[in-house]
């Protein structure tokens, strides 16, 4: 067996913090790959150089085409123009869906075995897009924004209560913008239901941070969007693949009846391996959950619409 193959498609801010988590957790050798000449060569380099000092073994490379992605093992799609201040996710649509429907086209044709995983946003409609332009099975076609999200809603937990991020485990369902439903109910710190260390009103205060994360890092640095938890999200899943690790993440998939949505990719538990999406966990949801779902996936559903898509 040789090494795993990650490609990274891409290479700004996310793509190219992606190459150095996946480099430096030695998942594979690296592929960073944009149309700017030069860019993904040079940060290649420059990361293959930080190897000898952190001690990392992994092969960064950096391409203008698809060539060098052939027999990739997971191919991780960021390219796209990200979110500015006053954009919303929608006006993201027509720019990215052309770039997307190119990208995926040549990933596949280079790498039929590959899994996708989409970072582009808006994420749930992008991966839709991807999942029917590429052919591909669904279990090898998913988004990263459950993940990302969910990490936010725990950094904004342990900052609420003072306490480590690593006891905290939180889930929640839904598209990847403000419709999203975290689910405070199957949260907890250290096996310690949230509901009891929080009243109602702080936790609502949380959920709706959490919502807003995105756009709060938009805000803040004005002129592009959040990279690092994104790219470290986008890993954690390729990593769960390549190791066959059978984690059990919310990752944005394509649905058939699950928690009754057909023909829509969303946000779900799900169990990540080496086949990819192992297995979509139906958990039971309370009434006002259940509403909350709807709402969310009415969002998706009427993004999905505007792909036009025959």
């Amino acid at each position: 067996m040789g090494r795993k193959k990650i490609s990274i498609i891409g290479a700004g801010f996310v793509g190219a913090t992606a190459a150095q988590w996946a480099a430096e957790k030695e998942l594979g050798d690296v592929v960073l790959v944009d149309i700017i000449e030069g860019m993904p060569q040079g940060k290649s380099l420059d990361l293959f150089q930080a190897g000898p000092i952190e001690g990392f073994d992994a092969r960064v490379t950096g391409a203008n085409g698809f060539e060098e992605t052939k027999d990739s093992d997971v191919v991780i799609v960021t390219s796209g123009v990200p979110r500015k201040p006053g954009m919303s996710r929608e006006d993201l649509l027509d720019i990215n869906k052309k770039i997307i429907e190119s990208v995926v086209a040549q990933v596949v044709e280079k790498s039929p075995k590959a899994t996708l995983i989409m970072i582009t946003n808006p994420l749930d409609t992008m991966t839709y897009l991807a999942f029917k332009k590429s052919g591909l099975p669904k279990q090898r076609v998913m988004g990263m924004a459950g993940i990302l999200d969910t990490a936010r809603f725990k950094a904004f937990i342990a900052m609420e209560l003072g306490v480590s991020v690593e006891d905290i485990q939180a889930l929640l369902l839904g598209g990847h913008g403000d419709e999203m439903v975290p689910l405070p109910r199957y949260t907890t710190v250290s096996g310690i239901p949230l509901s009891e260390l929080l009243p109602k009103e702080r936790v609502d205060r949380l959920v709706d941070r959490t919502r807003k994360g995105g756009g709060e890092i938009v805000n803040l640095l004005k002129t592009g969007s959040a990279f690092y938890a994104p790219s470290a999200a986008g890993i954690q899943m390729a990593e769960a693949i390549l190791k066959d690790k059978k984690r059990i993440v919310p990752c944005c998939v394509y649905l058939e009846g699950e928690y009754g949505l057909k023909d829509i990719c969303f946000g779900v538990p799900v169990k990540l391996g080496e086949r990819g999406v192992e297995a979509v966990i139906e958990l039971q949801l309370t009434d006002e959950e259940k509403a909350l779902v709807a709402k969310s996936a009415e969002s998706v559903k009427k993004s999905i619409a505007e792909l036009k898509l025959p």
